[in-house]
């Protein structure tokens, strides 16, 4: 019986990892699992970037935080103004170029590579 719940549960959570890596790439799509879809997408390409960098691009201390907590910010607000452009000249805006989705995409690269980089 623990078998077949823990293979059941494993499925689902399958579902809704892929579903939410989908999610963001839908025109309407579920706003938590785009949120979700973003966050997983960051923490990959956080994950893909040790491969290439397995090493801090900062040095230790106060500019490896500093860097942690101002980058993401930069890189959403930079997503808002590409959205922007975007919606200016007429073509489709997706939800990265929001803020909140550029901030959290970035945030969860950092995240990954603040935590798993040598």
């Amino acid at each position: 019986m623990a078998e077949l719940l823990f293979q059941v549960l494993g499925e689902v959570l399958v579902e809704v990892g892929l579903q939410s890596l989908v999610a963001p790439f839908r025109r309407q799509p579920n706003v938590w699992l785009a949120v979700l879809g973003h966050a997983l997408l960051g923490a990959l390409l956080g994950a893909l970037s040790l491969w290439a960098w397995p090493h801090h691009l900062m040095r230790d201390g106060w500019p490896r935080l500093l860097n942690l907590v101002v980058t993401p910010v930069i890189a959403g607000l930079v997503m808002a103004l590409l959205g922007r452009w975007r919606a200016r000249r007429g073509d489709a805006v997706l939800r990265i170029d929001r803020f909140a989705y550029g901030y959290l995409f970035a945030l969860s690269m950092a995240v990954v590579r603040f935590n798993f980089a040598s």
